[in-house]
């Protein structure tokens, strides 16, 4: 299909078309987290097992990591609007099913669709902003990006909270419903194609780059401490609120705050790294490491006289603020790894992050069966562990604390690297 027969977005829409796109930014924290707090009540009401309420979270994870990898290059071939139209609405019907139906399994194929869904809008609308902009607004409005992504872990499990507890977990999925058929629509009346120069699909070339990348122990070393970190917060996602509600008896409503609480921890551990940029890359990581380990041991000591929602909540929000940074130290090491396949890097990295963050955080929790804060201290550890020996092993050069600073620093660090992110 030529460009001119696809609906360029007109000139009088763009500023509508970039808050449409700010709105859709969220949206992968949004499905991911919104209905962490329900989970409890969701597994009471179809009569399953936690395991399978928590492979609901893995499917997607892994769904959304493996579509980053692709979802680029078609993209870029077939153009972003009518590829996004085509993902918001099978989100939305994704949602409804997941909302209406008793079939755990037919939720976690849906949540597979999810997935897939939300990678290609969330890619789409990253790129939307190179697309349509040039110098330092484009350097504005992706630095606004990073911190409306940024937002919507945090506030997902809060207002999950209140809508499971006023209205049940079904009403999770109907929100997602309702705020995906709203964007559709916003998106079909105001948006528009953004695509100037449409590429073709090379897929011997794409191999032969990720094959370059990947036989990198640094970056493979890299990626595996990316899914640690996240593992270590979303295997708190998929055990915390079983333990805050079957096991301690608190409502939805405070689970929805702890998750909350802990996502500000997440966000601490990036502005402590930022602060920390100077500092040799391998020593900070490992410190890191030392303190995730202190905290753990004392969390899993103190667990015979200290158990409650207080002592739960101080630990993992301390060890979530090293996990954060750990992840925020690594990240632009990884984007900087490859500067000749920037945009491809970001999408590897993207990709399989999420996909090592499904199997360490559903591994852990597979594995642990946490239902008190000493078996929340077990998977701590095994993940923290794991962390412990990649770092044992490997080394980083002082070329990585250029790439720190270029990434905190948008004036010098080259936009398009996030667009796969």
């Amino acid at each position: 299909m030529k460009n001119k027969e696809i609906k360029q977005l007109p000139e009088k829409n763009k500023f509508i078309a970039t808050i449409l796109a700010f709105a859709l930014i969220p949206l992968s924290g949004l499905t991911t987290d919104i209905y962490l707090p329900s989970m409890p009540k969701m597994g009471m009401a179809l009569h399953t097992s936690e395991t399978n309420i928590q492979l609901t979270l893995m499917l997607f994870l892994i769904s959304y990591g493996l579509a980053q990898m692709v979802v680029g290059s078609l993209l870029d071939a077939f153009g972003r609007y009518r590829l996004s139209l085509l993902a918001l609405f099978l989100f939305v019907i994704a949602s409804l099913v997941i909302a209406t139906t008793n079939d755990i399994w037919l939720i976690c194929a849906m949540r597979i669709v999810h997935g897939i869904c939300v990678a290609f809008i969330a890619v789409a609308k990253r790129t939307f902003f190179v697309d349509s902009y040039e110098g330092e607004k484009q350097k504005n409005y992706l630095s606004i990006m990073t911190i409306v992504w940024s937002t919507a872990p945090i506030i997902a499990p809060f207002i999950g909270g209140y809508l499971e507890h006023t209205f049940g977990w079904r009403s999770n999925f109907y929100a997602l419903a309702a705020y995906g058929f709203l964007m559709l629509v916003l998106e079909f009346m105001f948006s528009g194609e953004t695509l100037k120069n449409r590429k073709e699909i090379q897929v011997n070339a794409i191999k032969k780059t990720y094959s370059e990348m990947l036989i990198k122990k640094d970056f493979i070393s890299g990626l595996t401490l990316l899914g640690v970190s996240y593992g270590i917060v979303m295997f708190y996602g998929l055990t915390g609120p079983f333990i805050l509600e079957h096991k301690l008896g608190f409502s939805a409503i405070v689970t929805g705050y702890i998750s909350l609480s802990l996502g500000f921890a997440w966000m601490t551990g990036g502005f402590v790294a930022k602060c920390l940029m100077n500092k040799p890359l391998s020593s900070k990581l490992r410190v890191a490491n030392c303190i995730q380990f202190v905290l753990v041991f004392i969390m899993m000591l103190t667990t015979p006289f200290f158990s409650n929602l207080f002592t739960i909540t101080i630990f993992a929000f301390l060890i979530h603020v090293a996990a954060g940074f750990t992840f925020s130290v690594y990240f632009p090491y990884c984007l900087s790894r490859f500067p000749q396949y920037a945009d491809t890097a970001g999408g590897l990295t993207g990709g399989i992050t999420f996909v090592l963050t499904s199997f360490f955080s559903y591994g852990t929790a597979y594995f642990i069966q946490a239902k008190t804060q000493m078996g929340l201290g077990q998977g701590y550890l095994l993940l923290i562990f794991i962390g412990f020996v990649v770092l044992l092993t490997n080394s980083w050069d002082s070329k990585s604390v250029k790439s720190f600073k270029n990434w905190f620093n948008l004036q010098e660090w080259k936009t398009k690297k996030i667009n796969e992110f």
